[in-house]
């Protein structure tokens, strides 16, 4: 198990770790030191115990922030992917009344049908004027 020496606040600090996990253990102690020379910049020299605690606690009042913004995110990422998904939808929706209408015109009225309706609508003239005359002689 490697032992590192880790520099927090102006104080050194032997510790062990996993295997291949001393880069994420620098990282970290370096976040520590990080809030520990803030802490101390405010302060002055104060006992290692306190620093630490305070240093802990403050990196882990920034890592509570970051988790509530990252959780905002995700649900406005959420969001944006359910209003994808209802786009598409509509998308596709209307792809298939494109094709819809592009099949209905391509398929013009038959021959002729026109003609027809025309006819029917005469005859059905021609019936209603009989009806009405026969109405009013009646």
């Amino acid at each position: 198990m490697p032992e590192l020496e880790i520099n927090i606040g102006g104080r050194t600090f032997e510790v062990a770790c996993q295997e291949g996990e001393e880069h994420y253990l620098q990282s970290a102690a370096e976040m520590l030191n990080v809030e520990a020379q803030s802490l101390i910049s405010q302060t002055g020299r104060i006992p290692e115990a306190r620093m630490l605690l305070m240093s802990g606690l403050m990196l882990a009042d920034r890592t509570a922030g970051v988790e509530d913004r990252l959780k905002v995110m995700d649900d406005e990422a959420e969001a944006l992917r359910a209003e994808i998904d209802r786009l598409k939808t509509a998308l596709k929706r209307s792809e298939i009344r494109s094709q819809e209408l592009a099949k209905a015109a391509e398929n013009p009225m038959p021959e002729g049908l026109m003609d027809k309706l025309a006819a029917m609508t005469e005859r059905a003239e021609a019936l209603a004027e009989e009806v009405e005359a026969k109405t009013k002689a009646g």
